[in-house]
């Protein structure tokens, strides 16, 4: 067992007081350090957090490691039309705070700016404020660990490694404008990772399923729980031993609900940040008003969904989350902005300002990413097509947002045949482009599901937890690459 210890005291339910300002930083002294910095800018805010990670694994039966690590740090932000300064550090005394914002001179000064007016407060509260890792101790933890693992090994003699991971955070964020306000929002988050390797003569394949959210631990550990959890990772490892290669060429492709929205989610969904709407990289700048997907679709971004990995009370810039309708029966509504590209675009921020921690700038983010449901029985888009794919589980996969073009391999996916659905696949990859393949969707379900809770975005280096969602898809003419004929 390996363990990286705390750097860190943590009191129990510490205050933003008790984290930030109990230490040699004086809180008036920050607010007249950032009035300062902010002098001539547009906008900008001080940022702090302080972040409780724990992750313990356990692999062929033994806990293999348990990663503790505490942090804590500040970033302040001054923005000035396009230009955006940025200093962070975590020495938490008035000279180091006050030597970061006198660097950020160099962007303000000689600038004339209105500053403005801070975000106002969300009246919503999506999750509980408590430390899922206090909550829950070690030797249960442990226990549960070991529960899963005996389970599994149990289930079929071709399963020949099991891997449990817990993992759980607990942040505490503050923002400080240069009005004397400031916002705090208190941040759980939880997963639960379950992988399988199951083996038939040489041929070795695996099979994984995670969940989680913003919440404790709690419905991820009841037996009943766990047992449907480890079921879907071991049916996905078994069937695929039993997988025939993949066709190749275009063909009908049906999506199952829930996870494939993450296809949804880099093909369409970054293409929609306001960033890369305003700079005009993405494929859909400029086509507000228009038809960019088949009747019938609409996409939704969502930051106030209670207890799921992608909400939050307020986004990383202090702006309230909100129910953000991008695309509606097929037309294109607006974007997801932060302050800054809203403010430079004329529209107003949508809650969407995201950042990685306080050593990273916010931008334009998605939060829960889905797709409305439409009125088809999933039975019955099954049924409609004759020769095909279904798909009901993604891994990787890349998109090139300027031409919305992308590449996605399945884990999970079987033929179509006759209306029904047949022999497992291996080594289908969907290929096509974003805009091109809204337009081709001929059947929405009314089984909308969201994902289970393990969503990580990549965006500029920077990593933010999302949720994806979507309902039964029928896709018509989409191109696999496979490894069959």
């Amino acid at each position: 067992m390996s363990t990286n210890a705390p750097t860190l005291a943590m009191p129990a339910m510490p205050t933003a007081n008790d984290l930030f300002f109990a230490d040699g930083l004086n809180r008036h002294t920050v607010q007249r350090n950032l009035d300062a910095a902010l002098k001539n800018a547009d906008d900008g805010e001080f940022f702090f957090e302080y972040s409780h990670n724990e992750a313990l694994m356990m692999s062929d039966g033994h806990i293999k490691s348990m990663n503790t690590s505490l942090s804590r740090g500040y970033g302040l932000r001054a923005v000035s039309g396009e230009n955006v300064g940025y200093a962070h550090g975590d020495v938490f005394e008035d000279g180091a705070f006050g030597r970061s914002a006198a660097v950020l001179d160099t962007v303000t000064k000689g600038q004339s700016g209105t500053l403005a007016n801070p975000p106002l407060a969300a009246n919503h509260q999506l999750y509980l404020e408590s430390n899922p890792i206090d909550l829950m101790p070690l030797t249960t933890r442990v226990a549960v660990l070991e529960a899963i693992d005996s389970y599994v090994r149990k289930q079929d003699p071709r399963i020949i490694q099991c891997s449990v991971k817990l993992a759980a955070q607990w942040q505490l964020i503050e923002m400080m404008f240069a009005d004397n306000r400031s916002m705090v929002d208190i941040r759980p988050l939880v997963r639960v990772d379950i992988s399988v390797i199951a083996k038939q003569g040489d041929r070795q394949e695996v099979g994984h399923c995670g969940r989680g959210g913003r919440t404790t631990f709690d419905e991820f550990i009841t037996t009943e729980g766990w047992r449907s959890q480890a079921d879907v990772a071991i049916k996905q490892a078994l069937l695929n031993l039993d997988s025939r290669p993949a066709p190749a060429g275009e063909m009908t492709v049906v999506l199952g609900p829930g996870w494939p929205g993450v296809l949804l989610h880099e093909a369409v969904g970054h293409g929609l940040e306001g960033d890369f709407n305003r700079k005009g990289t993405s494929t859909f700048a400029g086509r507000v008003g228009e038809r960019v997907a088949a009747k019938g679709v609409t996409v939704i971004d969502d930051g106030t969904l209670a207890n799921r990995r992608g909400s939050l009370n307020i986004d990383d810039e202090g702006t309230p989350t909100q129910h953000n309708v991008l695309i509606e029966d097929g037309i294109l509504k607006g974007y997801l902005q932060d302050r800054q590209n809203a403010r430079l675009s004329g529209t107003a921020p949508t809650g969407n300002g995201r950042r990685e921690s306080y050593a990273h700038t916010p931008m334009p983010r998605m939060t829960n990413t889905f797709m409305a449901a439409g009125a088809e029985d999933p039975e019955g888009i099954i049924a409609s097509v004759s020769s095909g794919i279904y798909a009901t589980q993604f891994g990787g996969g890349q998109v090139d947002i300027t031409n919305g073009k992308f590449v996605f391999s399945c884990t999970e996916a079987y033929a179509i045949e006759n209306g029904k659905i047949g022999a497992p696949l291996k080594g289908a990859t969907l290929i096509g482009n974003g805009p091109d393949v809204m337009g081709k969707i001929s059947m929405i379900g009314n089984d909308l599901e969201l994902d289970e809770g393990i969503g990580t975005c990549g965006k500029d280096g920077q990593g933010v937890p999302v949720g994806v969602g979507q309902p039964t898809l029928r896709i018509d003419g989409i191109t696999v690459g496979g490894t069959g004929g």
